[in-house]
């Protein structure tokens, strides 16, 4: 490729979406970087692993934006099946962590499974639902979108981890409330998810998972544990005020009373650091980010594009909402990171991976 036809195809990219993307990616490694200032022995090993991934992820992210993605999407039945065989065998060989068997470990590197599997799901259903044009209230299309949504679900329950399991569930009723379904079939798949959760939790759950579940919907049952992480939390994002302690400077997360500053509890580290004109901005980038995808679904041109942004856009929109929700206490803690914000190697490829999806259609379809 010569070097015009290299700035012709940077030029094409879609600089309103995948800019905000960038900048809260730079906002997580700024914020991995200043948790470890006034440290007496400083770990850089998290942020030079983010670095590492966020390099593979742009460049995948590179490669999926210039190919077509109705390609990458006749594709989907494979890699839904690749993730739900991921999933099976995570169960069987996967590392536990937090009593949460839902890890791969090779040389170092964690891979979660869960998160290719919500990229498959978005894959999977829209792909299917395009098809099925016209016939989005047979009984047959909402058996098989239910069957697709709930077996990821029910893989990642057993896990256990509802947060992740909750992201599947939403991404999938999100697209069966797009299908405008009839009351009798709204009511006939909330029995359906009330009886299966019922059998999971008399028979398939045992004591210490219903006990995950209790405390995952009320943090204050375990105040030592849960509760003690939300109540750091609030304190943290409190003691920030309006301009924030400065960066490296917040008592909560330097002398780690604040858990999981990297992960779960990011937004807090920041909203300590730089106050709510910190938090403010990050918050901005985010409704940039989702005011974007808005447009894209408004302006795309086929069922296949706009069914992808919608899928993609929940998905990130729902793990935000409930992400800095839990980090203020108004929902439960569910573990779920910041998208392109907290540190987490597969879940910021797959991310990156899904706004290269969606780069893909603004590129081909030139949206403006």
């Amino acid at each position: 490729m010569s070097l015009g036809q290299y700035i012709n195809s940077i030029k094409k990219i879609d600089w309103l979406l995948l800019a905000p993307v960038l900048l809260l990616i730079v906002f997580g490694l700024a914020t991995l970087y200043t948790t470890n200032l006034n440290v007496e022995n400083p770990d850089w090993t998290t942020l030079n692993k983010q670095l590492l991934f966020f390099g593979i992820g742009f460049i995948i992210l590179l490669v999926v934006a210039f190919s077509d993605y109705r390609r990458i999407a006749s594709y989907s039945a494979a890699i839904y099946i690749i993730s739900l065989l991921l999933l099976v065998a995570v169960l069987i060989w996967g590392r536990t962590i937090r009593g949460t068997t839902g890890w791969f470990s090779f040389l170092g590197f964690s891979f979660q499974p869960v998160e290719l599997a919500k990229l498959a799901l978005v894959l999977t259903v829209s792909s299917f639902y395009s098809k099925r044009r016209g016939r989005e209230k047979d009984a047959s299309t909402v058996v098989t979108l239910g069957a697709i949504t709930l077996l990821p679900v029910a893989l990642t329950m057993l896990q256990p981890d509802f947060g992740s399991a909750a992201m599947l569930l939403a991404i999938g009723l999100s697209f069966f409330i797009l299908l405008s379904l009839k009351p009798k079939q709204i009511l006939f798949i909330i029995l359906i998810i009330l009886v299966l959760a019922m059998v999971m939790w008399n028979y398939v759950l045992v004591d210490y998972q219903k006990s995950r579940i209790l405390t995952f919907v009320d943090p204050m049952r375990d105040p030592l544990g849960r509760g003690y992480n939300v109540r750091q939390s609030i304190i943290a994002i409190g003691s920030g005020k309006l301009w924030g302690r400065g960066l490296g400077l917040g008592t909560q997360s330097q002398l780690r009373f604040l858990p999981e500053t990297a992960t779960d509890f990011i937004f807090a580290t920041i909203a300590e650091s730089l106050g709510l004109f910190g938090a403010t901005i990050l918050i901005a980038l985010f409704a940039w980010l989702f005011i974007r995808l808005l447009k894209l679904i408004k302006n795309a041109r086929d069922n296949l594009s706009s069914y992808l942004i919608f899928g993609f856009g929940v998905a990130l929109f729902v793990q935000t909402i409930i992400n800095i929700g839990m980090n203020m206490g108004i929902l439960p803690v569910t573990g779920l990171p910041l998208p392109f914000v907290s540190s987490g190697g597969s879940f910021l490829v797959v991310s990156l991976v899904a706004i290269g999806m969606m780069e893909s259609i603004a590129m081909r379809q030139k949206i403006s």
